[in-house]
């Protein structure tokens, strides 16, 4: 019976050590959450402004809230701004609906479709004969005359190129909903949504044989980091400037 008294409390205690932290890190991201409405000191507009309220409840766990701007409607055209408008931000309370636009979360294809390819052309040089070609090929009992036939179908190469649009996109999405970019935040995501995929389908790898596993497990990871890379190190740098756009639109 002591025994279970003295678990329950060290469960109640234990629970309450957890939350209390949260409790305070939840205060400073409700704080600091939500887009504002300021003035840009560059051009002098009405923009909205979303703080990075989740860095600032993380960094506020052990002092003072590490504070930046996580999107602007100007952006990414103005991704480098110097942020002269935070203290503005500070100082307004979250915007009402129909002030004024938020910003959105934005995807840029460009990046996604270059990253897809990118890994896809990665495959084709991974089981090409330079490389893990034949031992791929062992691995999966075919001949040489099988892999030929199966070089020759169309269904294997649009469905690898279906694979990585569609990891590319997934990526894409996470990094977006994050509202972080660069290529660190980039690859840390890709290995994230990489190894997930890899958990959800252990009962098909298990049945993989040894050689085969360790080949395409290379390969995935590679792309993954590659794809991770590339979305986040341009996504918002391979867009035209707004000037660029305004003279495109007046041509037409």
């Amino acid at each position: 019976m002591l025994l279970i008294i003295g678990l329950l409390l060290f469960v109640i205690v234990g629970s309450l050590i957890l939350l209390l932290p949260a409790l305070w890190g939840r205060e400073i991201y409700v704080q600091y959450a939500g887009s504002r409405a300021v003035t840009c000191p560059e051009n002098h507009r009405q923009v909205a402004v979303s703080i990075d309220a989740l860095h600032a409840a993380r960094t506020g766990m052990n002092g003072p809230s590490d504070l930046h701007l996580s999107d602007c409607s100007r952006w990414p055209e103005r991704r480098k701004c110097d942020q002269a408008c935070l203290p503005q931000a500070l100082r307004t309370e979250p915007y009402t609906a129909g002030e004024v636009k938020p910003p959105t979360k934005r995807i840029f294809h460009l990046p996604i479709l270059l990253a897809a390819f990118s890994a896809w052309y990665l495959g084709a040089v991974w089981h090409s004969q330079f490389l893990f070609r034949d031992r791929w090929r062992e691995s999966l009992g075919l001949t040489a005359a099988q892999l030929k036939q199966v070089v020759l179908w169309y269904s294997p190469h649009l469905l690898s190129v279906a694979v990585c649009l569609l990891f590319a996109y997934g990526v894409a999405w996470l990094l977006a909903a994050d509202g972080r970019k660069g290529v660190r935040r980039g690859i840390l995501t890709s290995l994230m949504l990489w190894a997930a995929l890899v958990l959800a389908s252990l009962p098909a790898i298990s049945r993989l044989s040894r050689d085969l596993f360790i080949i395409e497990a290379g390969y995935t990871g590679l792309a993954a980091l590659l794809v991770g890379a590339i979305i986040g190190g341009l996504s918002g740098k391979l867009v035209l400037p707004v000037s660029t756009t305004q003279a495109l639109s007046s041509q037409v």
